[in-house]
């Protein structure tokens, strides 16, 4: 007597049960350095616990009607000690996104916060590296919370609303 596979579709075994709908999925097809400029005016200065200040920007666009989405990540980083610059550091890095199955209301939140937290860690190196290679110590970024920047952009996109309400009221 032959044995049965009465568990087809069971998780494991790669198949998927009639009507159960596939997973979304993020891939990366690719990254890569879009905007560099590293400027070192200190060269011979003594640099002791220098000013950092840090912004990051990003922006995320669909390439072609139904294709992959481009995200990029601009960073800029001065660094000054009382009234001399030390370095300046702007990068923009980019990534080209593969969304599949992803509901409509997902694609923003995905955009700016799931894919630059994939890219992340390639930035954070490049920054750390170029900022050596500069005869200074390595910049180590802090982790960044993409949440939290998603969430201020809806605030600030609404406030911006709200205004435009009122002085058209």
């Amino acid at each position: 007597m032959a044995d049965e596979n009465t568990n087809a579709g069971a998780p494991g075994d790669g198949g998927a049960q009639e009507g159960q709908m596939a997973m979304p999925s993020i891939q990366i097809a690719a990254q890569y350095i879009k905007d560099l400029s590293f400027e070192n005016p200190s060269m011979g200065i003594n640099v002791r616990q220098p000013q950092i200040e840090f912004s990051v920007d990003l922006q995320a666009r669909k390439m072609q009607d139904s294709g992959p989405y481009e995200v990029i990540m601009k960073l800029r980083v001065t660094a000054n000690q009382e009234d001399k610059t030390i370095f300046l550091l702007e990068l923009a890095y980019g990534g080209i996104f593969v969304l599949e199955r992803v509901p409509d209301e997902a694609i923003q939140p995905i955009l700016l916060i799931e894919c630059p937290r994939m890219m992340f860690p390639f930035v954070r190196r490049i920054v750390a590296d170029l900022v050596s290679d500069g005869g200074l110590p390595p910049l180590m970024i802090e982790p960044i919370d993409f949440a939290q920047l998603y969430r201020n952009r809806l605030a600030r996109a609404a406030a911006e609303q709200q205004g435009q309400q009122i002085r058209t009221s």
